[in-house]
Protein backbone atom coordinates (compact mmCIF):
# COMPACT_ATOMS: atom_id res chain seq x y z
CA UNK A 1 0.00 0.00 0.00
CA UNK A 2 3.33 2.38 -0.70
CA UNK A 3 2.10 5.24 -2.04
CA UNK A 4 5.00 8.26 -2.99
CA UNK A 5 3.90 11.04 -2.28
CA UNK A 6 3.97 13.24 -5.54
CA UNK A 7 0.29 12.45 -6.49
CA UNK A 8 -2.31 14.98 -6.87
CA UNK A 9 -1.43 16.53 -10.41
CA UNK A 10 2.40 16.95 -8.69
CA UNK A 11 4.89 14.11 -10.30
CA UNK A 12 8.56 15.12 -9.69
CA UNK A 13 10.41 15.77 -13.25
CA UNK A 14 13.35 13.09 -12.82
CA UNK A 15 15.42 15.68 -15.07
CA UNK A 16 14.90 18.34 -12.32
CA UNK A 17 18.07 20.23 -12.83
CA UNK A 18 17.39 22.82 -10.36
CA UNK A 19 18.56 23.33 -6.80
CA UNK A 20 17.02 21.39 -4.27
CA UNK A 21 16.65 22.55 -0.88
CA UNK A 22 15.74 20.40 2.31
CA UNK A 23 13.76 21.68 5.64
CA UNK A 24 13.81 20.01 8.61
CA UNK A 25 10.40 20.70 10.50
CA UNK A 26 7.21 21.73 8.99
CA UNK A 27 6.22 24.56 11.98
CA UNK A 28 6.86 28.11 11.01
CA UNK A 29 10.39 28.60 10.28
CA UNK A 30 10.17 25.84 7.71
CA UNK A 31 7.37 27.16 6.14
CA UNK A 32 8.49 30.90 6.05
CA UNK A 33 11.50 29.14 4.66
CA UNK A 34 10.10 27.35 2.09
CA UNK A 35 8.10 30.15 1.15
CA UNK A 36 10.98 32.76 0.39
CA UNK A 37 12.97 30.06 -1.51
CA UNK A 38 10.15 29.22 -3.96
CA UNK A 39 9.26 32.67 -4.48
CA UNK A 40 12.82 33.37 -5.58
CA UNK A 41 13.46 31.00 -8.02
CA UNK A 42 11.06 29.03 -10.18
CA UNK A 43 13.67 26.79 -10.38
CA UNK A 44 13.87 25.63 -6.96
CA UNK A 45 12.52 22.69 -5.53
CA UNK A 46 11.71 22.68 -1.86
CA UNK A 47 11.09 19.10 0.73
CA UNK A 48 9.79 19.78 4.39
CA UNK A 49 10.17 16.84 6.67
CA UNK A 50 8.19 17.03 9.50
CA UNK A 51 8.26 14.37 12.70
CA UNK A 52 4.53 13.99 13.20
CA UNK A 53 1.93 13.09 10.44
CA UNK A 54 0.80 16.78 10.73
CA UNK A 55 2.10 19.94 9.80
CA UNK A 56 2.26 23.49 11.34
CA UNK A 57 4.03 22.70 14.35
CA UNK A 58 3.23 25.37 16.99
CA UNK A 59 1.07 26.98 15.00
CA UNK A 60 -1.18 24.06 15.55
CA UNK A 61 -0.18 23.07 19.08
CA UNK A 62 1.80 26.10 20.48
CA UNK A 63 -1.08 29.18 19.84
CA UNK A 64 -3.94 29.39 22.33
CA UNK A 65 -7.59 27.81 21.06
CA UNK A 66 -9.07 31.26 22.10
CA UNK A 67 -6.57 32.99 19.31
CA UNK A 68 -8.03 31.77 16.46
CA UNK A 69 -7.20 34.68 14.24
CA UNK A 70 -3.21 33.74 14.99
CA UNK A 71 -3.67 30.39 13.46
CA UNK A 72 -4.70 32.09 9.80
CA UNK A 73 -1.59 31.78 9.19
CA UNK A 74 -1.77 28.00 8.63
CA UNK A 75 -3.78 29.56 4.77
CA UNK A 76 -0.26 30.80 3.78
CA UNK A 77 1.32 27.75 5.25
CA UNK A 78 -1.04 25.56 2.80
CA UNK A 79 -0.79 27.69 -0.11
CA UNK A 80 3.23 26.70 0.47
CA UNK A 81 2.92 23.16 0.48
CA UNK A 82 0.71 23.09 -2.08
CA UNK A 83 3.09 24.50 -4.66
CA UNK A 84 3.87 22.23 -7.35
CA UNK A 85 7.65 22.65 -6.48
CA UNK A 86 7.25 21.81 -2.46
CA UNK A 87 6.80 17.97 -1.37
CA UNK A 88 5.44 17.56 2.41
CA UNK A 89 7.04 14.38 4.00
CA UNK A 90 5.12 13.92 7.60
CA UNK A 91 5.82 11.02 9.88
CA UNK A 92 9.47 11.38 9.08
CA UNK A 93 11.44 11.31 11.99
CA UNK A 94 15.10 13.44 10.85
CA UNK A 95 17.77 12.12 13.26
CA UNK A 96 16.30 8.66 13.42
CA UNK A 97 14.45 7.66 9.85
CA UNK A 98 16.98 9.28 8.25
CA UNK A 99 20.08 11.31 8.99
CA UNK A 100 21.14 14.55 8.61
CA UNK A 101 24.47 13.57 6.25
CA UNK A 102 21.99 11.54 4.17
CA UNK A 103 20.31 14.88 3.58
CA UNK A 104 23.06 16.94 2.86
CA UNK A 105 24.65 14.01 0.42
CA UNK A 106 20.64 13.89 -1.59
CA UNK A 107 20.11 18.03 -0.97
CA UNK A 108 22.01 21.20 -2.01
CA UNK A 109 21.19 22.63 1.15
CA UNK A 110 19.89 21.61 4.32
CA UNK A 111 17.86 24.11 6.98
CA UNK A 112 17.08 23.18 10.03
CA UNK A 113 13.75 24.23 11.46
CA UNK A 114 13.38 21.93 13.86
CA UNK A 115 12.44 24.43 16.87
CA UNK A 116 12.29 23.86 20.16
CA UNK A 117 11.04 20.50 22.01
CA UNK A 118 12.41 20.35 25.35
CA UNK A 119 11.57 22.42 28.62
CA UNK A 120 14.30 24.28 30.74
CA UNK A 121 14.52 23.45 33.98
CA UNK A 122 13.98 25.33 37.31
CA UNK A 123 16.79 23.34 39.25
CA UNK A 124 15.37 23.53 42.48
CA UNK A 125 13.91 20.42 44.77
CA UNK A 126 10.89 19.44 44.16
CA UNK A 127 10.28 20.11 40.92
CA UNK A 128 9.58 16.51 40.44
CA UNK A 129 6.39 16.30 42.63
CA UNK A 130 3.51 15.26 41.41
CA UNK A 131 1.44 18.60 39.98
CA UNK A 132 4.34 20.54 39.07
CA UNK A 133 4.21 20.83 34.96
CA UNK A 134 6.10 22.73 32.91
CA UNK A 135 3.89 25.36 30.57
CA UNK A 136 5.00 23.36 27.45
CA UNK A 137 3.93 19.96 28.90
CA UNK A 138 0.54 21.84 29.54
CA UNK A 139 -0.17 23.90 26.39
CA UNK A 140 0.52 20.58 24.57
CA UNK A 141 -1.84 18.81 26.32
CA UNK A 142 -4.91 20.88 26.36
CA UNK A 143 -3.68 21.97 22.27
CA UNK A 144 -3.60 18.21 21.43
CA UNK A 145 0.20 17.55 20.76
CA UNK A 146 0.21 13.61 20.68
CA UNK A 147 3.53 12.83 23.25
CA UNK A 148 1.36 15.32 25.90
CA UNK A 149 -1.93 13.07 25.83
CA UNK A 150 -0.97 11.08 28.56
CA UNK A 151 -0.75 14.39 31.25
CA UNK A 152 -3.60 14.16 33.57
CA UNK A 153 -3.03 17.30 35.32
CA UNK A 154 -5.20 17.44 38.29
CA UNK A 155 -7.31 20.64 38.74
CA UNK A 156 -7.93 19.75 42.07
CA UNK A 157 -6.78 22.52 44.09
CA UNK A 158 -7.84 26.41 44.57
CA UNK A 159 -4.58 28.18 43.82
CA UNK A 160 -2.60 27.52 40.97
CA UNK A 161 1.21 29.37 40.76
CA UNK A 162 2.90 30.19 37.55
CA UNK A 163 6.34 31.06 36.98
CA UNK A 164 7.44 32.93 34.50
CA UNK A 165 5.51 36.44 32.74
CA UNK A 166 6.13 35.80 29.02
CA UNK A 167 2.40 35.48 26.87
CA UNK A 168 2.49 31.53 27.66
CA UNK A 169 2.14 31.87 31.38
CA UNK A 170 -1.07 34.16 30.55
CA UNK A 171 -2.04 32.03 28.42
CA UNK A 172 -2.27 29.21 31.19
CA UNK A 173 -3.17 31.40 33.30
CA UNK A 174 -6.27 32.44 30.71
CA UNK A 175 -7.34 28.71 30.13
CA UNK A 176 -7.06 27.74 33.59
CA UNK A 177 -9.57 30.80 34.89
CA UNK A 178 -11.68 31.37 31.04
CA UNK A 179 -15.60 30.05 31.36
CA UNK A 180 -16.44 26.71 30.07
CA UNK A 181 -18.61 28.53 27.10
CA UNK A 182 -16.01 30.09 25.57
CA UNK A 183 -13.70 27.20 25.71
CA UNK A 184 -16.33 25.13 24.27
CA UNK A 185 -16.77 26.97 20.99
CA UNK A 186 -12.64 26.76 20.48
CA UNK A 187 -10.26 23.77 19.21
CA UNK A 188 -9.26 22.33 23.05
CA UNK A 189 -9.26 19.28 22.93
CA UNK A 190 -12.04 17.44 24.75
CA UNK A 191 -10.02 15.69 27.42
CA UNK A 192 -9.23 19.06 28.60
CA UNK A 193 -12.61 20.63 28.67
CA UNK A 194 -13.73 17.32 30.26
CA UNK A 195 -10.89 18.12 33.17
CA UNK A 196 -11.09 21.78 33.11
CA UNK A 197 -15.52 21.26 33.74
CA UNK A 198 -14.62 19.52 36.89
CA UNK A 199 -11.43 22.12 38.10
CA UNK A 200 -11.29 23.74 41.17
CA UNK A 201 -9.29 26.42 40.40
CA UNK A 202 -10.21 29.70 41.71
CA UNK A 203 -6.71 31.70 42.17
CA UNK A 204 -3.56 31.90 39.77
CA UNK A 205 -0.84 33.81 40.73
CA UNK A 206 1.88 34.97 38.09
CA UNK A 207 5.31 34.94 39.46
CA UNK A 208 8.09 37.00 38.05
CA UNK A 209 12.11 37.61 39.13
CA UNK A 210 12.08 40.76 38.14
CA UNK A 211 9.46 44.03 38.07
CA UNK A 212 6.58 45.27 36.17
CA UNK A 213 8.65 47.39 34.03
CA UNK A 214 10.72 44.08 33.03
CA UNK A 215 7.27 41.92 32.43
CA UNK A 216 7.44 39.89 29.01
CA UNK A 217 3.94 39.80 27.67
CA UNK A 218 1.91 42.28 25.28
CA UNK A 219 -0.82 44.14 26.60
CA UNK A 220 -3.06 42.28 24.36
CA UNK A 221 -2.73 39.76 26.69
CA UNK A 222 -2.97 41.37 29.83
CA UNK A 223 -6.14 43.05 29.12
CA UNK A 224 -7.59 39.36 27.52
CA UNK A 225 -6.84 38.24 31.53
CA UNK A 226 -8.85 41.92 32.69
CA UNK A 227 -11.49 41.24 30.94
CA UNK A 228 -12.10 37.85 31.85
CA UNK A 229 -15.56 37.27 32.99
CA UNK A 230 -16.85 36.59 36.99
CA UNK A 231 -12.56 36.92 37.46
CA UNK A 232 -10.83 39.84 39.33
CA UNK A 233 -7.50 41.11 39.63
CA UNK A 234 -5.52 40.78 42.56
CA UNK A 235 -2.48 43.18 42.31
CA UNK A 236 -0.11 44.57 44.85
CA UNK A 237 -0.32 48.24 45.08
CA UNK A 238 3.41 48.62 46.60
CA UNK A 239 4.75 47.03 43.57
CA UNK A 240 3.52 50.08 41.42
CA UNK A 241 4.22 52.94 43.94
CA UNK A 242 7.65 53.63 42.76
CA UNK A 243 7.28 53.06 39.09
CA UNK A 244 5.10 56.33 38.20
CA UNK A 245 8.16 58.51 37.83
CA UNK A 246 9.89 55.99 35.14
CA UNK A 247 6.41 56.01 33.47
CA UNK A 248 7.73 59.13 31.09
CA UNK A 249 11.28 57.95 29.81
CA UNK A 250 9.30 54.54 28.93
CA UNK A 251 9.17 53.26 25.27
CA UNK A 252 5.10 53.84 23.66
CA UNK A 253 4.43 49.78 23.88
CA UNK A 254 6.03 49.34 27.59
CA UNK A 255 4.52 52.43 28.58
CA UNK A 256 0.74 51.18 27.61
CA UNK A 257 1.43 47.68 29.35
CA UNK A 258 2.15 49.75 32.62
CA UNK A 259 -0.28 52.71 32.77
CA UNK A 260 -2.44 49.37 32.45
CA UNK A 261 -1.38 47.54 34.96
CA UNK A 262 -1.83 50.49 37.28
CA UNK A 263 -4.82 51.55 36.18
CA UNK A 264 -5.93 47.93 36.84
CA UNK A 265 -4.46 47.82 40.62
CA UNK A 266 -6.24 50.95 41.58
CA UNK A 267 -10.05 50.08 40.29
CA UNK A 268 -9.54 46.64 41.45
CA UNK A 269 -8.45 46.96 44.82
CA UNK A 270 -10.65 46.25 47.38
CA UNK A 271 -13.34 44.67 44.83
CA UNK A 272 -13.24 41.17 45.38
CA UNK A 273 -16.52 40.03 44.69
CA UNK A 274 -15.46 37.94 41.39
CA UNK A 275 -15.75 34.23 42.04
CA UNK A 276 -12.10 33.77 40.89
CA UNK A 277 -9.01 36.03 40.70
CA UNK A 278 -5.32 36.38 39.08
CA UNK A 279 -2.37 38.67 39.48
CA UNK A 280 1.18 39.46 38.84
CA UNK A 281 3.44 38.73 41.55
CA UNK A 282 6.94 40.00 41.37
CA UNK A 283 10.71 40.26 42.09
CA UNK A 284 10.01 36.75 43.59
CA UNK A 285 12.37 33.70 41.96
CA UNK A 286 11.57 29.80 42.78
CA UNK A 287 14.33 28.23 45.38
CA UNK A 288 11.90 24.85 46.34
CA UNK A 289 8.74 23.03 45.16
CA UNK A 290 7.57 22.05 48.75
CA UNK A 291 5.77 18.76 49.03
CA UNK A 292 2.62 18.41 51.22
CA UNK A 293 2.22 15.66 54.16
CA UNK A 294 2.57 12.66 51.93
CA UNK A 295 6.01 14.13 50.40
CA UNK A 296 4.51 13.09 46.52
CA UNK A 297 2.43 16.32 45.75
CA UNK A 298 2.95 19.60 45.77
CA UNK A 299 1.39 21.84 48.79
CA UNK A 300 3.39 25.27 48.30
CA UNK A 301 6.44 26.83 46.96
CA UNK A 302 9.61 28.81 48.62
CA UNK A 303 10.75 32.27 46.61
CA UNK A 304 13.41 34.25 47.36
CA UNK A 305 12.71 37.91 47.28
CA UNK A 306 14.72 39.89 45.08
CA UNK A 307 15.41 43.19 44.52
CA UNK A 308 16.51 44.98 40.80
CA UNK A 309 19.89 46.15 40.00
CA UNK A 310 20.21 48.74 37.62
CA UNK A 311 16.59 49.69 35.38
CA UNK A 312 14.87 49.27 32.53
CA UNK A 313 15.20 46.25 30.37
CA UNK A 314 18.41 45.14 31.11
CA UNK A 315 17.64 45.12 35.15
CA UNK A 316 18.72 41.99 37.37
CA UNK A 317 17.10 40.69 39.95
CA UNK A 318 19.33 40.17 42.78
CA UNK A 319 18.20 37.88 45.94
CA UNK A 320 17.64 40.30 49.50
CA UNK A 321 18.04 36.88 51.11
CA UNK A 322 14.24 37.00 52.09
CA UNK A 323 11.80 34.21 51.55
CA UNK A 324 8.34 33.93 50.95
CA UNK A 325 6.04 30.73 51.10
CA UNK A 326 2.85 30.42 48.95
CA UNK A 327 0.41 27.62 49.11
CA UNK A 328 -0.90 25.73 45.88
CA UNK A 329 -1.64 22.69 44.62
CA UNK A 330 0.07 22.37 41.42
CA UNK A 331 2.89 24.63 39.96
CA UNK A 332 3.67 25.62 36.33
CA UNK A 333 7.02 26.19 34.80
CA UNK A 334 6.66 28.87 32.16
CA UNK A 335 10.25 29.81 31.92
CA UNK A 336 11.30 28.44 28.55
CA UNK A 337 11.71 26.30 25.60
CA UNK A 338 15.25 24.95 24.31
CA UNK A 339 16.62 23.04 21.36
CA UNK A 340 18.28 19.78 21.54
CA UNK A 341 20.71 18.54 19.19
CA UNK A 342 19.14 16.73 15.85
CA UNK A 343 22.26 14.56 15.13
CA UNK A 344 25.72 14.17 15.71
CA UNK A 345 27.14 15.99 12.36
CA UNK A 346 25.59 18.82 13.44
CA UNK A 347 27.23 21.79 15.97
CA UNK A 348 24.80 22.72 19.07
CA UNK A 349 26.06 24.84 21.60
CA UNK A 350 24.67 23.15 24.62
CA UNK A 351 24.87 26.52 26.96
CA UNK A 352 22.97 28.77 24.94
CA UNK A 353 20.59 25.53 23.16
CA UNK A 354 20.83 26.64 19.85
CA UNK A 355 22.82 25.81 16.38
CA UNK A 356 25.62 27.97 16.19
CA UNK A 357 25.15 29.92 13.11
CA UNK A 358 26.01 32.95 11.26
CA UNK A 359 23.02 35.04 9.80
CA UNK A 360 21.24 31.42 9.40
CA UNK A 361 24.45 29.86 7.76
CA UNK A 362 25.44 26.94 10.17
CA UNK A 363 29.50 27.26 11.46
CA UNK A 364 31.94 24.93 10.28
CA UNK A 365 29.18 22.90 8.04
CA UNK A 366 29.09 23.64 4.32
CA UNK A 367 25.82 23.45 2.85
CA UNK A 368 24.11 23.44 5.98
CA UNK A 369 21.71 26.82 7.31
CA UNK A 370 19.48 27.11 9.68
CA UNK A 371 15.52 29.26 10.87
CA UNK A 372 13.54 30.11 13.76
CA UNK A 373 14.20 28.84 17.05
CA UNK A 374 17.17 26.94 17.01
CA UNK A 375 19.05 29.43 15.13
CA UNK A 376 17.88 32.32 17.44
CA UNK A 377 16.22 30.80 20.44
CA UNK A 378 12.74 30.36 22.03
CA UNK A 379 11.88 33.86 21.54
CA UNK A 380 9.25 36.05 19.61
CA UNK A 381 5.87 36.02 18.00
CA UNK A 382 5.32 34.54 14.61
CA UNK A 383 6.20 38.07 12.96
CA UNK A 384 9.41 37.19 14.60
CA UNK A 385 10.30 33.77 12.88
CA UNK A 386 9.08 35.02 9.58
CA UNK A 387 11.29 37.56 9.25
CA UNK A 388 14.34 35.28 10.66
CA UNK A 389 13.52 33.03 8.05
CA UNK A 390 13.77 35.33 5.30
CA UNK A 391 16.80 35.94 6.36
CA UNK A 392 18.28 32.85 6.37
CA UNK A 393 16.35 32.02 2.70
CA UNK A 394 18.30 35.47 1.70
CA UNK A 395 21.59 34.16 3.04
CA UNK A 396 20.99 30.76 1.34
CA UNK A 397 20.18 31.84 -2.05
CA UNK A 398 23.58 34.32 -1.43
CA UNK A 399 25.38 31.88 -1.11
CA UNK A 400 23.62 29.92 -4.71
CA UNK A 401 24.77 33.30 -6.62
CA UNK A 402 27.94 33.38 -5.21
CA UNK A 403 28.67 29.59 -6.05
CA UNK A 404 29.49 28.64 -2.31
CA UNK A 405 26.70 26.53 -3.15
CA UNK A 406 28.10 24.04 -5.73
CA UNK A 407 24.84 24.01 -8.29
CA UNK A 408 26.19 22.12 -11.22
CA UNK A 409 26.22 18.72 -9.49
CA UNK A 410 22.50 17.01 -10.12
CA UNK A 411 21.77 16.27 -6.78
CA UNK A 412 18.84 13.35 -6.76
CA UNK A 413 17.02 15.33 -3.67
CA UNK A 414 13.67 13.50 -2.40
CA UNK A 415 13.93 10.68 -4.64
CA UNK A 416 16.63 9.24 -3.46
CA UNK A 417 15.21 9.71 0.71
CA UNK A 418 12.11 8.17 -0.47
CA UNK A 419 13.75 5.24 -1.61
CA UNK A 420 15.58 5.11 1.79
CA UNK A 421 12.35 5.53 3.79
CA UNK A 422 11.31 2.77 1.88
CA UNK A 423 13.35 0.32 2.49
CA UNK A 424 13.73 1.23 6.29
CA UNK A 425 10.13 0.23 6.14
CA UNK A 426 9.08 4.82 6.80
CA UNK A 427 6.12 5.83 5.03
CA UNK A 428 5.42 9.70 5.21
CA UNK A 429 2.63 11.24 5.01
CA UNK A 430 1.81 13.26 1.82
CA UNK A 431 0.31 16.94 2.06
CA UNK A 432 -2.71 15.63 -0.03
CA UNK A 433 -3.02 12.87 3.26
CA UNK A 434 -2.44 15.29 6.20
CA UNK A 435 -5.39 17.26 4.50
CA UNK A 436 -7.54 13.97 4.85
CA UNK A 437 -6.83 14.03 8.50
CA UNK A 438 -7.53 18.15 8.67
CA UNK A 439 -11.05 17.42 6.77
CA UNK A 440 -12.22 14.21 9.66
CA UNK A 441 -11.10 16.90 12.35
CA UNK A 442 -13.12 19.12 11.59
CA UNK A 443 -15.95 17.20 10.57
CA UNK A 444 -15.91 15.82 14.22
CA UNK A 445 -15.18 19.45 15.58
CA UNK A 446 -18.57 20.09 13.44
CA UNK A 447 -20.76 17.88 15.00
CA UNK A 448 -19.87 19.24 18.17
CA UNK A 449 -19.74 22.77 17.41
CA UNK A 450 -16.15 23.27 17.68
CA UNK A 451 -13.47 24.55 14.67
CA UNK A 452 -12.34 21.08 15.01
CA UNK A 453 -11.87 18.27 17.02
CA UNK A 454 -7.78 17.21 17.01
CA UNK A 455 -6.91 13.73 16.78
CA UNK A 456 -4.36 12.98 19.78
CA UNK A 457 -2.57 9.79 18.76
CA UNK A 458 -0.08 9.39 15.94
CA UNK A 459 -2.14 5.42 14.92
CA UNK A 460 -5.33 7.35 14.27
CA UNK A 461 -4.21 10.32 12.54
CA UNK A 462 -2.02 7.66 10.07
CA UNK A 463 -4.95 5.33 10.09
CA UNK A 464 -7.06 8.36 8.61
CA UNK A 465 -4.36 9.32 6.40
CA UNK A 466 -3.80 5.88 4.70
CA UNK A 467 -7.53 5.03 4.55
Amino acid sequence: SWSTPFFSGKHRNVQDSGPKVCIVGGGPAGFYTAQHLLKARDDMVVDVYERLPVPFGLVRFGVAPDHPEVKNVINTFTQTAQHERCYFYGNVNVGTDVSVEELRKAYHAVVLSYGAEANRSMRVSGEGLAGVFSARDFVGWYNGLPSNKELQPHLNCETVVILGQGNVALDVARILLSPLDLLKKTDITQHALDTLAASRVRRVLIVGRRGPLQIACTIKEVREMINLPDTAADMLPADFESISEALKDLPRPRKRLTELMMKTVKTESGQHKANKSWGFRFLRSPLEVLPGPDGKRVAGIRLAVNKLEGSGEDAKAVPTGQTEDLECGMVISSIGYKSLPIDPCVPFDPRSAIVPNNMGRVKDTAGLYCSGWVKRGPTGVIATTMNDSFDTARMLLKDMDSGMLNLSVNKPGGQEITALLKERGVRAVSFPEWEKINLEEVRRGTAVGKPREKFLDVKDMLAVAWS
